[in-house]
């Protein structure tokens, strides 16, 4: 510091002790040097010398570490992600069971007596309510868990050292490093995830991050990762190693997403949305304890029912569209039988199929259906004895059975493994397209953030089919 400065600093001191009074202005200026020596002996330690630390730095040092951050990270969100899917089983067990084993007959029952036509009982009943009774027993227990836990950590000070630990490869791909929130809010709800893109301040890293949320694997799509995986790729291996198996496959799935979203972050940042990254100044807050109940209620209230909302308003229409595709019928053909056999020859060059193709033009709507939809289909094509009738979505409760159900619809490893790429590599849900243009107001940015992926999907899934059959 110069004589200059210095001598200002003197002067705005004597000045201050002018108007102040010296005894007030002498018990201030100890205050202040007591509270700096305070932070400064919680916070430095010189060398040979044994400083104590506060807590908050302690935890820091391995949290933030860079030898233990990323382990740490993928552990907590292993542990959340488990609690949320093993969590979610019992109460998707008890809804799927008042739902659709309890009030389905039931109004099944009433339409019968009160002499409803077949056809208005099949697309009220078994299309419209089945595709919303599915998304509410699959969708509404995940999110139930998942968020409060998701909130109850930022709400601790956790998720700011996340975005600390990611700024770097975030950085590197052009794109903000409050991405990192946006992307572990995806893992729930791809919809909050895109809603989440708020904290970001420059337009052009926001609009990345809402383009790139889709590559974070929504809760939506995790059954049908961890079925798929169950019965073809935990087959691989003898029984007791399945389940780690199975595991490894789906944690690798959800991984691949991030190496997605990071290079194609990188990608649009250095084409359509060139730009220098925005100073990210990150402020660690204190660890605190979380305001339990008032997390539950905000996360159950805001995010929880408004996305359910928003998915139920748009799986209605899907159902009845499933519903009308398996009972129109075209000459000899269901329209549903039509455009799978148009499909199947452009789904064979992907390692898919014409049901697969059909079975996620149709559940667009909404990721929690395409399993349900492609047991109807296969069954409907196969006219294997199973489910209750065209146009009437339904699961199992044996793997092994539901195993049985797809391989002979032509299903085989190949059919497994690029099903669960183009799981995670196709368009969003219509709930998070529709949560994209409300936040964009942009129908070419919504559309790109729509067919990007599919693209994506589409390329993907021809290399490893055309890779595999190569080497087979």
């Amino acid at each position: 510091m110069n004589t200059n400065k210095i001598d200002h600093i003197i002067a705005l001191s004597n000045d201050l002790r002018w108007q102040i009074g010296d005894e007030f202005h002498d018990n201030l200026a100890e205050g202040i040097y007591a509270d700096a020596a305070e932070i400064v002996k919680g916070a430095v330690r010189k060398k040979d010398e044994k400083g104590t630390f506060r807590i908050d730095t302690k935890i820091d040092k391995i949290i933030t570490s860079k030898v233990w951050g990323f382990p740490l990270m993928f552990i907590i969100l292993a542990v959340v992600l488990w609690m949320t899917i093993v969590g979610a089983n019992y109460p998707s067990a008890m809804l799927s069971g008042l739902l659709l084993d309890t009030i389905h007959p039931a109004l099944k029952g009433f339409a019968s007596n009160i002499g409803m036509p077949w056809w208005l009982d099949g697309f009220l009943i078994d299309g419209v309510y089945l595709a919303v009774a599915w998304v509410i027993a699959v969708m509404l227990p995940p999110m139930a868990i998942f968020f409060p836990l998701f909130t109850l950590l930022e709400d601790f000070g956790y998720l700011p050292r996340v975005a600390f630990n990611l700024d770097h490869l975030f950085k590197l791909s052009g794109a903000h490093g409050k991405q990192a929130l946006t992307m572990s809010m995806g893992f729930g709800c791809n919809a909050a995830g895109i809603v989440a893109t708020r904290i970001i301040d420059s337009p052009r890293e926001r609009l990345i991050a809402i383009i790139t949320n889709n590559f974070s694997l929504c809760n939506g799509r995790w059954p049908t990762q961890i079925l798929i995986a169950t019965i073809f790729v935990g087959a691989l291996v003898p029984a007791s190693y399945s389940g780690i198996m199975s595991l490894a496959a789906v944690i690798g799935i959800a991984v691949l997403g991030m190496v997605f979203m990071f290079l194609v972050s990188w990608g649009l940042s250095k084409t359509v949305l060139k730009g220098e990254v925005s100073t990210f100044n990150l402020e660690l807050p204190p660890y605190r304890p979380p305001r339990f109940w008032k997390t539950i209620y905000t996360s159950i209230i805001d995010r929880t029912l408004i996305v359910l909302w928003r998915a139920i308003v748009f799986a209605a229409p899907a159902g009845a569209v499933i519903w009308l595709i398996s009972n129109i019928y075209l000459g000899d053909a269901s329209i549903a039988t039509w455009l799978i056999d148009s499909l199947d020859g452009f789904g064979f060059l992907l390692g898919l199929n014409g049901v697969i193709l059909v079975a996620y033009i149709v559940a667009i709507p909404a990721n929690e259906i395409v399993i349900p939809t492609i047991l109807m289909l296969t069954v409907l094509v196969t006219g294997i004895s199973a489910g209750e009738g065209a146009g009437v979505m339904f699961e199992l409760d044996s793997a092994t059975a539901t195993g049985d159900i797809l391989r002979a619809g032509g299903w085989t490893l190949l059919t497994a493994i690029n099903l669960m790429l183009f799981s995670l590599l196709h368009n969003p849900c219509s709930t998070t397209i529709y949560t994209i243009y409300k936040e964009t107001k942009s129908v070419k940015w919504t559309t790109v953030a729509s067919v990007l992926p599919v693209i994506l999907g589409f390329v993907v899934t021809f290399l490893v089919a055309q890779i595999w059959r190569l080497l087979a």
